[in-house]
């Protein structure tokens, strides 16, 4: 323990942190991975990134495994060690006093690490909550590797098991094609918490950055002279006083190297991201001459003036009796409000009574004085939170204030506004209905998919993943020409699929089953920076949906040949007379050969100036 004490001037450590560091791969250092599940997978591109060895330990060896390592040891990529063999191999000495038992794994790990000496870091997967008990490695079992790792030095992480980590990693994203990566550590305190904070991050960066560090790495390469320090990461500041240069005077290797490291320096605290990003080789000849150091006169430009919500009620009744407004709010991105809703939010209303799903993007053009309360709708409380919600309006429009029950989508798509128009009636208050543009229509199209399209689809109808009070609802029947739209069903996914494609409806469909090479899309955060589109066919989504890690709701569910009517060079030909034929080839045009594909990111174009 540490004397935490305290100094005026020094600031003092608060602990409770973690030491982030970022790992440099040495020449065959390698991770071991216990586990063959999608967990271990993505350890494994990560450590694969980062130019380590991966090897992968599993009872079975390569049938054992998920299919994406499969597919990496059959392209080399990583190695598979079967433990049971391993076992086998290795000799029945005892492995420590820490180690208890006859666990082949265990055993088989030591000797494995023994005789590996190049392994560095060791995961164990097969331990994360959700599995089967049947497949969930034992605490017990846990404990024992931990403790060979422990006798050897090595490092280790075990999933869901806090007290059996060295390490831990945080959520970490990476922009493609560059060195920039970021990274969000909650100190185990909110690791779904860490992802979205991470996301966000993510969708807020600036989009020439990940360029503009690839563009400074090759100027620091040209600057640095071989073997001298790196007087960029050593300068507390980019302006230290430095010897003016003299052009009459010769300089040495080191002098013209600690000069060009300080320019370096400069141009990566002044210059634009988009300036340094569209660095070319001779630019960065000349700014290592001294002949283009001065900074771009080009400067942020933006409204940081953003206005945030507050969660306390400052308003005072604005007329002897108060208004409801039922209002949608679009799907997410604040530029898709109307302009009835915009002016409600930011002009008449005084108390706001926000459903979950409506983002923070959207609550950020209330005004500071307006309270902002958002419905408790968690699973298992749905019906309390909506009644709720309704008696707090009550009491509010009682007091003369104006109240707005904002919802996502159109309110009344789901929205239960209905139930609410009625409610209040009977009470004495005719609401006003505002229209929203609906999440069924806008979230296909923000992601590229028409829900009706010349030559593919005629006609589309929207759905509901889950009845009332959680009962099954009756899906449509499969119809080549029409697409269907589900919301509230990506939870619920493995019914819908089995509904879907069953042969015999069992009162759960409502016509022919789909044929599994049907394409689908799940559309998650539609409209939002942080939007992602899964697309695949009914038989591949489940196992793409697993390997696309953790969801992002709120989502919805598209099914039929629209969602590839648009993609690429287009495909208006589905309803051409003998088009199934070609169905299978169509499927693998689209998909480029693979059974799934992921996009990520929302790209606003021109409207990143609503």
């Amino acid at each position: 323990m540490h004397n935490m004490g305290t100094h005026p001037t020094f600031t003092g450590a608060q602990g409770g942190a973690s030491l982030l560091l970022a790992f440099h791969a040495r020449p065959q250092a390698a991770v071991l991975i216990m586990g063959g599940d999608q967990l271990a997978a993505s350890r494994a591109f990560s450590a694969l990134e980062a130019d380590y060895e991966v090897v992968i330990m599993a009872q079975g060896g390569r049938t054992s495994v998920c299919g994406e390592l499969a597919w990496r040891v059959d392209h080399s990529q990583l190695a598979i060690v079967d433990s049971a063999a391993q076992y086998h191999r290795a000799s029945p000495s005892p492995i420590g006093p820490a180690v208890i038992g006859d666990d082949r794994d265990v055993h088989a790990l030591a000797s494995y690490l023994d005789s590996h000496l190049s392994i560095g870091l060791v995961f164990v997967t097969d331990t994360v909550l959700g599995d089967s008990s049947a497949t969930r490695r034992s605490r017990a079992s846990a404990e024992q590797l931990y403790a060979v790792c422990r006798a050897r030095r090595v490092p280790v992480n075990v999933t869901d098991m806090p007290d059996l980590c060295d390490f831990t990693l945080p959520s970490a994203h990476r922009v493609p094609g560059t060195p920039l990566q970021l990274a969000v550590a909650t100190n185990r305190q909110g690791c779904r918490l860490g992802a979205r904070i991470r996301r966000e991050l993510v969708a807020r960066l600036p989009r020439d950055a990940g360029m503009a560090v690839t563009r400074v790495g090759e100027l620091r390469q040209l600057a640095r002279a071989e073997g001298e320090a790196d007087d960029e990461i050593h300068a507390l500041t980019p302006n230290r006083p430095v010897p003016q240069r003299s052009v009459t005077e010769e300089e040495t290797d080191a002098e013209r190297s600690a000069r060009r490291m300080r320019w370096v320096a400069q141009i990566s605290e002044y210059w634009s991201y988009s300036h340094l990003a569209n660095l070319t080789p001779e630019g960065m000849e000349n700014i290592l001459r001294g002949d283009g150091v001065g900074v771009p006169s080009d400067s942020d430009k933006g409204d940081n003036t953003g206005i945030r919500s507050q969660h306390g009620l400052l308003v005072t009744p604005s007329s002897p009796r108060g208004r409801i407004f039922l209002v949608g709010s679009g799907p997410g991105h604040p530029g898709l409000l109307t302009v009835a809703t915009r002016d409600i939010l930011t002009k008449h209303a005084d108390l706001v009574l926000s459903d979950k799903l409506v983002p923070e993007a959207v609550l950020a053009l209330i005004p500071k004085h307006v309270e902002v309360r958002i419905a408790r709708k968690f699973p298992g409380n749905a019906e309390g939170a909506q009644q709720e919600m309704m008696e707090a309006a009550l009491e509010a429009v009682n007091r003369g204030l104006t109240v707005v029950r904002l919802k996502q989508g159109d309110p009344t798509v789901y929205g239960r506004v209905g139930e609410e128009i009625l409610y209040f009636r009977e009470r004495g208050f005719d609401s006003v209905v505002v229209p929203g543009v609906s999440s069924a229509i806008a979230g296909p199209t923000c992601a590229g998919i028409p829900v009706t399209q010349r030559g593919a689809a005629e006609s589309f109808i929207v759905c509901t993943g889950v009845g009332r009070q959680g009962h099954d609802v009756m899906l449509p029947g499969y119809e080549r020409a029409r697409t269907l739209v589900i919301l509230m069903g990506v939870a619920r996914m493995t019914q819908l699929l089995e509904t879907l494609q069953t042969p015999h409806s069992t009162g759960r469909r409502d016509g022919p089953p789909y044929p599994a090479h049907t394409p689908l899309a799940i559309i998650e955060r539609a409209s939002m920076p942080d939007q992602r589109v899964i697309t695949s066919t009914l038989a591949h989504i489940a196992t793409a949906m697993e390997s696309s890690g953790a969801q992002r709701p709120p989502g919805m569910i598209v099914v039929g040949w629209s969602i590839l009517s648009l993609w690429g060079s287009g495909d208006v030909t589905i309803l051409n007379k003998d088009a199934k034929q070609d169905d299978e080839s169509r499927i693998v045009r689209w998909l480029g050969g693979q059974p799934w594909r992921v996009v990520e990111g929302f790209s606003d174009g021109d409207w990143e100036s609503i």
